[in-house]
């Protein structure tokens, strides 16, 4: 198959289709939260987009620095506009119907037809540090063309749209190949290094329309401050030079470009992992799944959760982390970012996130630090590095799960009946965590059933590593909760009328009632390193997500037919989070619905290949919206049109996994497969499953 024809080549028919052209973005990332994006036709749809995005305190204080360059060409008299812009009334220039083809591999590529010339612009970012490298060659036509660049400027959180009265123009300093942008306010400077000739002629282009901002509710008119024209001419086609432009937060030279292509197209060749290699899925997802590791501080490593907006999540961290890391053989940024998380354990939590503008990390998630002691105990599968469980990490689990069982923040507390409670008002402590100023749309209080599900996992990792390292008492009691939470599980939450499990009990804190939602959640009580649900009953929840959640891109949030289901993710930020987890599609449930199918219906032949065909969806639509990535969400209803973060870690992160853990059996380096062990029922004479 051709990867780079089929998923990140974009032809003359969709560039040069305006609104086609408009939803389709591509992304580079540069390894500490900096990136650059924008749609094909290079119009700025969103406030995120941006040739610079630095990360100037890496990973998550982002500015926009260099928005655009607007290029005009010149050939024999005859002008060629190369730019789109969405305006308030019209769209211009119109440079996209000039647009024969683009393509994101190696790096973004884009190839305008003027005349008989074909111009060729490349990007590409330095990985490491806020550099992007953008160059424009002539690779087609006999005669020389003329090129006009007037970069478009600013200084700008990410997440704040700035006009030039707030912004006001800044100091440019002008040498021979560099312009110093100085900005008051304390906005980041930053600088553009070039090869050809600068006329200063400082302007502003006012009121671009930001038209994804407007559909999603938000103000969505930026100004831009272009300080001059950069002129150069590109010799015909097969002659040397070229423009090239570097926009930096440091002091970088131009001259620097052909070392940072080479280094770019050497990071797009990722390494396939044996029996891997001839599933179409395969590349693409591991390229994608390289996007999302980033550096917190410039020291430690993290995971940011989706781009262009989130930051690093603690639940996203690690969900994705065996995806991202441990199936492409990552181990040492594995290895870093437990270490990282470790770091920030307070009252027994890892944060939930790492907020943008310099706030603490936000402790209000129940499900984020069992999924840490999950992806710790998947680490240990692939790695064996017990010295990092038994010199860092257990201490760490140990008082993660004696906070737990004596309670700590928002009502987490280990119940009676060996369950673990949580929630209270006002807040949404679970994965399905939309909130409005009023209300928390999906609160779960109570016990969720995916929070019983990896609070037994935990208990069984964290005995099982007790045992290894002679901690005999600590296994015990570890032991003795995990069969009592068994038995409640298995008494309590299973809905024989529906053949299912029922998604909370005890909601809002009252005994014995029940909430009988058909969601997703219940499939992470198989799909767990350590299954909390009677083998019996995996078939049944499994045939029951498959009839009422299951769409070719991921799982719905809850079944058509609900009072509160909804068939849409758009409009307005509260019409979004009314739907956000009421029916809305979530890609990255498909990795543990696959491994709950596998588990519940066996390894044989026809049954490997319909659990292979549930990622069937994913490869259409890695060219329908962030090109050769997943999305955070899609419509309930088909046609399923994505929604959210266009790159999502999770998105990537769980197909990947299930794909190559479940159904092809890989792993790095060809050694045997280390596929999520399943344990016994619990019992006093039952042995332990290992972790490893």
């Amino acid at each position: 198959m051709d990867l780079g024809q089929n998923i990140y080549r974009i032809d003359k028919s969709r560039c040069g289709d305006l609104n086609t052209a408009r939803q389709l973005e591509w992304l580079v990332t540069n390894g500490r939260g900096g990136y650059a994006m924008a749609a094909v036709n290079q119009m700025l749809t969103r406030r995120y987009h941006g040739l610079l995005v630095a990360a100037v305190e890496a990973p998550v204080e982002r500015f926009v620095l260099l928005a655009k360059l607007e290029v005009t060409a010149l050939i024999d008299g005859l002008t060629y506009e190369l730019a789109t812009n969405d305006y308030v009334e019209t769209v211009h220039p119109q440079g996209y119907r000039l647009l024969e083809s683009f393509t994101t591999h190696p790096y973004p590529t884009w190839r305008w037809r003027a005349g008989a010339s074909v111009i060729e612009q490349s990007l590409c970012m330095s990985y490491g540090e806020d550099t992007t490298f953008i160059r424009f060659r002539l690779v087609e036509g006999d005669r020389p063309v003329q090129l006009s660049v007037r970069p478009l400027c600013t200084s700008r959180h990410f997440h704040t749209l700035t006009n030039y009265r707030e912004m006001g123009p800044p100091n440019v300093e002008t040498g021979p190949d560099q312009l110093a942008f100085h900005w008051s306010g304390g906005r980041p400077d930053w600088f553009l290094s070039h090869n050809g000739t600068f006329k200063p002629r400082p302007d502003w282009y006012y009121q671009f329309v930001l038209s994804t901002d407007a559909q999603r509710g938000y103000d969505a008119t930026q100004d831009l401050f272009m300080p001059g024209v950069i002129t150069a001419t590109l010799e015909p086609a097969g002659a040397a030079g070229g423009l090239v432009c570097a926009a930096s937060t440091q002091q970088r030279p131009w001259r620097l470009h052909e070392k940072a292509f080479v280094e770019a197209a050497a990071r797009a060749k990722v390494p396939l992992i044996e029996r891997a290699e001839d599933d179409p899925l395969a590349e693409p997802l591991l390229r994608a799944a390289g996007d999302f590791l980033a550096t917190r501080d410039d020291t430690y490593k993290t995971i940011l959760a989706g781009f262009p907006w989130f930051s690093d999540w603690g639940r996203d961290t690690f969900i994705s982390l065996p995806g991202l890391c441990l199936v492409p053989g990552r181990f040492a940024e594995a290895r870093r970012i437990i270490q990282t998380f470790a770091k920030y354990v307070n009252g027994g939590m890892i944060p939930n996130r790492f907020p943008d503008f310099r706030e603490p990390p936000a402790y209000n998630t129940v499900d984020a630090t069992l999924w840490f002691i999950h992806a710790i105990g998947r680490y240990v599968a692939y790695t064996e590095d017990w010295p990092l469980i038994a010199d860092e990490l257990y201490p760490v689990i140990c008082a993660i799960l004696d906070a737990h069982e004596t309670g700590t923040r928002h009502g987490i507390r280990l119940a009676p009946d060996g369950l673990l409670a949580a929630g209270e008002d006002g807040f949404a402590l679970t994965w399905m965590d939309a909130k409005l100023p009023d209300r928390a749309v999906t609160p779960r209080i109570g016990k969720p059933v995916e929070i019983s599900a990896l609070w037994y996992n935990a208990l069984e990792i964290a005995a099982s590593f007790a045992d290894r390292l002679g901690d005999g008492k600590r296994a015990d009691h570890w032991d003795m909760l995990a069969a009592r939470a068994r038995g409640t599980f298995n008494t309590r939450f299973w809905n024989g009328a529906a053949g299912c499990l029922y998604d909370v009990l005890d909601v809002d804190h009252v005994p014995g009632t029940v909430d009988a939602s058909i969601r997703p959640n219940q499939i992470i009580a198989i799909s767990l390193a350590y299954p909390i649900l009677d083998t019996a009953r995996w078939r049944s929840v499994v045939d029951v997500c498959r009839r009422d959640l299951l769409t070719p891109i991921g799982l719905r949030t809850l079944a058509p037919g609900s009072a509160d289901y909804r068939s849409r993710y758009s409009g307005d930020p509260r019409a979004r989070d009314e739907a956000y987890h009421q029916g809305t599609v979530w890609p990255w449930l498909l990795g543990p619905f696959v491994t709950a199918f596998v588990r519940a219906h066996g390894e044989a032949p026809e049954a490997m290949r319909t659990a292979r065909g549930f990622l069937d969806g994913l490869l259409p639509h890695l060219s329908e919206a962030g090109i050769g990535s997943v999305s955070e969400v899609a419509d309930a209803d088909p046609p399923h049109t994505p929604g959210g973060c266009p790159w999502q870690a999770w998105s990537v992160a769980e197909p990947l996994r299930a794909l190559c853990e479940d159904i092809l059996r890989t792993s790095p380096g060809g050694q045997k497969s280390v596929s999520a062990p399943v344990a016994a029922p619990r019992s006093s004479d039952a042995p332990r499953a290992t972790v490893a």
